[in-house]
């Protein structure tokens, strides 16, 4: 047994059964409460939900299966899982089942087949709770995390910008490289930091996105343009495949959905070595695809399916922290869309996000 005493709420509206089933429990050193028809159930449970719920089926006005169904549409519970009792053999476990239940049992139940069910049951539900605790620490530990590393290197961001530009003396020219690798070095691990800041708040479910219409065209220019010169420096072809100039008005968060396509054609040009990269928008009644085609090296076809997991980075010697493609898809599905790959070794790769028009 638990150092606290686990909660089960009987609901039958037969006062025998409810105090046969309230005796053989608070035996075991189980809390029992009981309720005797649905709607004084769902007010109990919403009120202090309980460890467990033994629930009739066949109840006048609010039966089993109603309860079981309102139940599990109040989504600020947490789980509890529901043993459904009917004594109606003709009536199928699927049904329930089917509903959330967890559990179907027929009367007359015996004592031990009750006590059985009763204990896995509560060790289910004891060990969803601490999986949700595990994960709710990591979410916290992360979230501290990244915030308690992301003030000292945004400090030591400005310091270094200070010395570079000779806030504080004139420096040799060694030390000027030197100051200027380290400042490349923070900035890649400020941003790693952002990224995973980024991640954990669309994780948490605290990420709100700031909806407004905004024309994609003109946002992808920007991109494009921004990364034009990275592309050039390595010899890259850099073009974007605008044969209509008419504006796509489409709504969502400008910013994030810009982070994903500069993402998306930031690792094109890393990736590619050798000729070119090309951005091409199509669209038809409810959606819009844009496409980011690389000449690169392509990428394997295992290794596909789990691209857009967190910290996967693939092995190609270049590869990053594995968190920009998940960041990238978590952002297009917060929009209701939808991003895929298509490669093939030695030929490239296209990265192609579809977003409602509508």
């Amino acid at each position: 047994m638990r150092d606290k005493p686990s909660k089960i709420l009987a609901v039958d509206d037969v006062a025998d059964n409810l105090f046969l089933m309230q005796t053989i429990l608070e035996e075991e050193g189980y809390c029992v409460s009981t309720s005797s028809n649905g709607l004084d159930a769902i007010a109990t449970v919403e009120a202090s939900p309980p460890d467990l719920i033994l629930l009739d089926v066949m109840m006048p006005d609010v039966d089993g299966y109603e309860v079981t169904l309102r139940i599990r549409s109040l989504l600020q519970l947490p789980f509890i899982p529901i043993l459904l009792i009917t004594a109606d053999r003709s009536i199928p476990r699927v049904n329930g089942l089917d509903l959330g239940a967890d559990d179907f049992v027929y009367k007359p139940i015996k004592v031990d087949e009750l006590l059985a069910r009763v204990r896995s049951l509560l060790r289910l539900k004891h060990s969803i709770d601490a999986m949700q605790k595990m994960t709710l620490a990591r979410e916290d530990f992360v979230s501290r995390l990244t915030h308690d590393l992301r003030t000292p290197l945004v400090a030591a961001d400005r310091m270094l910008n200070l010395l570079q530009r000779g806030k504080f003396g004139s420096l040799s020219p060694n030390a000027i490289e030197a100051i200027a690798t380290i400042s490349d070095s923070n900035q890649n691990l400020l941003s790693l930091v952002n990224t995973l800041l980024e991640v954990h708040r669309f994780e948490a479910g605290c990420k709100t996105l700031a909806r407004a219409p905004f024309n994609l065209k003109k946002m992808i220019r920007e991109v494009v343009k921004e990364l034009e010169p990275v592309a050039l420096d390595k010899g890259l072809s850099l073009t974007y495949d605008e044969q209509d100039p008419t504006p796509i008005k489409i709504m969502g968060d400008r910013l994030e959905l810009r982070r994903v396509m500069t993402n998306l054609v930031g690792n094109a040009i890393k990736f590619t070595d050798v000729g070119d990269v090309k951005i091409v928008v199509r669209q038809d009644v409810t959606s819009v695809s844009i496409s980011v085609e690389d000449t690169g090296p392509g990428i394997r076809q295992s290794e596909q399916a789990t691209l857009f997991e967190r910290f996967r980075t693939g092995n190609h010697s270049r590869a990053g922290s594995g968190l920009g493609l998940h960041l990238s898809r978590r952002i297009v599905e917060a929009h209701a869309g939808s991003i895929e790959v298509a490669s093939k070794v030695g030929f490239g790769s296209v990265f192609t996000v579809r977003l409602p028009t509508g």
